[in-house]
């Protein structure tokens, strides 16, 4: 991670992006990281439990996640909270702020963060400069419905323990693919406020489900977060299977 001092970050240049080394994402044209390195306004470091977007505002800025943990999310007016996805390395932030106006929720830091900045402003650059680049960021989106969809389609459909047992191993899944955890070790900073706020459900509802997973070996809860012992099993639970996203691409 980069270094901190007074919310800002050394910055990484984007030749050197740690992220052009993990599997998933795609490699860039020599032109195309030209852009992006000049599209790049700096970095921003923010600590846990700090808000990075808030719903209803005009942001003047877009990010990448370059290191850490972040969870998207909306609140009622009686303060009833529900998290919609997590965000980690890669993963594009304000993109609907960019394109709607204002943001319709809001983001938080679940780790400490390392962000890079964008100018929202030239969100249009490059879409008439760059075809590619505007495609990926089409196929960022459509991606993020698509896991929306899993996530509606769980809290609807499936059982407190099939719910609980999805998300566990798709965040897993998902933070190995980016070099979060290891395959057999590492832990989803994640209280169980955060699960029964994805899940929809109760905190008491939360922790009986909880431990019936803990019960079979397959996660173990602990004063930091869970530790995904069996993401496998808890994926065969909730009948889901991860799809590796091969050539993923990132700005």
């Amino acid at each position: 991670m980069a270094s901190r001092k007074n919310g800002t970050t050394a910055r990484t240049r984007c030749e050197q992006c740690p992220l052009r080394d993990f599997k998933p994402f795609r490699e860039f044209s020599s032109d195309e990281l030209s852009f992006v390195s000049n599209f790049k306004t700096g970095e921003l470091t923010t600590d846990s439990g700090s808000t990075v977007l808030v719903e209803g505002a005009h942001s003047a800025h877009l990010y990448t996640i370059l290191d850490g943990w972040a969870f998207r999310y909306k609140i009622l007016e009686d303060g009833r909270r529900q998290i919609l996805n997590y965000g980690m390395p890669g993963d594009l932030l304000g993109l609907q702020g960019s394109l709607m106006g204002e943001m319709q929720h809001s983001v938080e830091a679940l780790t400490p963060l390392t962000l890079c900045v964008f100018e929202r402003d030239r969100i249009t650059e490059l879409f008439e400069n760059q075809p590619t680049l505007a495609y990926d960021v089409t196929w960022i989106a459509s991606r993020e419905e698509a896991i929306l969809d899993e996530h509606l389609l769980s809290v609807g459909r499936r059982s407190a323990l099939e719910r609980a047992a999805y998300l566990l191993a798709f965040l897993q899944k998902k933070a190995l693919s980016v070099n979060l955890v290891g395959e057999n070790s590492g832990t989803l900073p994640i209280t169980q406020q955060h699960v029964a706020d994805t899940l929809g459900l109760s905190i008491v509802h939360t922790n009986k489900t909880l431990r019936k997973l803990a019960n079979r070996d397959l996660i173990h809860w602990l004063d930091r977060g869970c530790e995904v012992i069996d993401a496998d099993g808890l994926a065969e639970i909730a009948d889901w299977e991860f799809e590796v996203s091969t050539n993923r691409p990132f700005i």
